[in-house]
């Protein structure tokens, strides 16, 4: 599916895009070009829509030779591209070199002590405690300093890291988090805890499947005004606890808007954002986590008639912008291959899994009309 264009793009500013297909895409669709910023082979650098390419191998190593890579770049083209990022790394990146990046790019992003506040978990928990929103009840944890095993928490916990990074995996945790049920279970965690290094926090378990979180995406432009935005409530994830996404859908939730719109302005947002909440069984929103930054639901949101990655073009290189309404619900995204795993965890007969991802209308990476990112990966393991 290729989903709405808008021919008024074309022959402007390139996109420079760092990020997944599902931020390309969306970008692309709209006869922007592109300039993919990515690690050797990405499917982004096979994309029909991207006529540059900017190797980086690491977001989060040499970050002042990519800055140097991208300036560079920038300066070369015959006006300013609009940058656009996709993962936290890419996120505080263009926060912490604002000022140098805009001499040669333009894009939108929050204030940036507000962007060090929503990455860092434990910031994050100080700014909910200081502006009274709604997340679930938290302490911080430092294992790694020799704090003793303590939490005044009701149990059942999840505990995570206060920032993402490999170390939560080296020690051999396969999701986002992990599930803590008793004291005794925390005690016998916490040398394991221990050994990532890093500071994690503990929260109260909001029961329920994780297909009780529901998100909230906008674009708040730079007079403060909601330009565009939408709901979202995930499907599956993999693992099935505290997993990343494989499937998720658009939905056309009220309050999760309302809360989402009322805590957008409290906190004075600009940029994008997407605001994660669960609903408790008594249907309560529970603010987990907001990412000031572009995401993979950007896709579905475009093919649901609300291209937030458009509309922040149009407003960057000063052009109208496309007509949005409300996000049409239902439109699906999945990770086939991920999906697939997700599907067969949960019990969904292989039939019906198969039916249902045939008739999703974004996939990550695939699409008819764009082949060679799906081929790249093929090829790639095929070798």
């Amino acid at each position: 599916m290729m989903g709405p264009t808008n021919d008024r793009f074309k022959g402007r500013a390139l996109a420079c895009v760092m990020g997944s297909m599902n931020l390309l895409r969306p970008i692309g669709m709209t006869g922007v070009r592109c300039a993919a910023v990515a690690r050797a082979g990405a499917p982004t650098m096979h994309s029909r829509f991207t006529d540059a390419t900017i190797r980086c191998e690491d977001f989060s190593g040499d970050t002042e030779a990519l800055v140097q890579a991208l300036i560079a770049f920038g300066s070369a083209q015959p006006e300013p591209p609009v940058l656009f990022f996709e993962e936290d790394t890419q996120l505080l990146l263009v926060s912490r070199h604002r000022d140098r990046l805009a001499q040669t790019f333009r894009f939108v992003i929050g204030d940036a002590g507000l962007v060090e506040d929503l990455v860092d978990k434990s910031r994050f928990q100080a700014l909910a405690e200081r502006l009274g929103l709604p997340v679930p009840a938290t302490r911080l944890l430092r294992p790694a300093t020799g704090q003793e095993v303590a939490c005044d928490l009701r149990f059942p916990l999840i505990v995570k890291p206060a920032t993402r990074d490999e170390s939560w995996n080296a020690i051999g945790m396969a999701g986002k988090a992990i599930q803590v049920d008793s004291p005794a279970e925390l005690r016998a965690l916490w040398p394991r805890l221990a050994a990532t290094g890093q500071d994690l926090l503990a929260q109260e378990l909001i029961p329920g499947p994780e297909s009780r979180i529901e998100s909230y995406h906008v674009y708040v432009d730079a007079d403060g005004a909601i330009a565009g935005d939408f709901t979202g409530r995930k499907i599956r994830t993999h693992p099935q606890t505290y997993g990343h996404t494989t499937a998720l859908t658009i939905t056309d939730e009220g309050d999760v808007a309302a809360l989402g719109r009322s805590l957008a302005a409290r906190l004075n947002l600009r940029g994008v954002a997407k605001f994660d909440f669960k609903r408790g069984p008594d249907g309560r929103l529970h603010l987990l986590e907001i990412n000031p930054r572009f995401n993979l639901w950007h896709l579905p949101g475009a093919l649901a008639g609300v291209n937030l990655p458009a509309l922040v073009y149009a407003d960057l290189v000063g052009l109208s912008r496309p007509a949005t309404g409300r996000a049409r619900p239902g439109v699906c995204w999945c990770h086939p291959l991920n999906d697939a795993a997700a599907a067969q965890a949960a019990g969904l007969p292989l039939r019906r899994w198969l039916t249902w991802m045939l008739a999703c209308e974004a996939k990550s990476t695939m699409a008819w009309d764009d082949p060679m990112p799906t081929l790249s990966i093929l090829l790639r393991g095929a070798g």
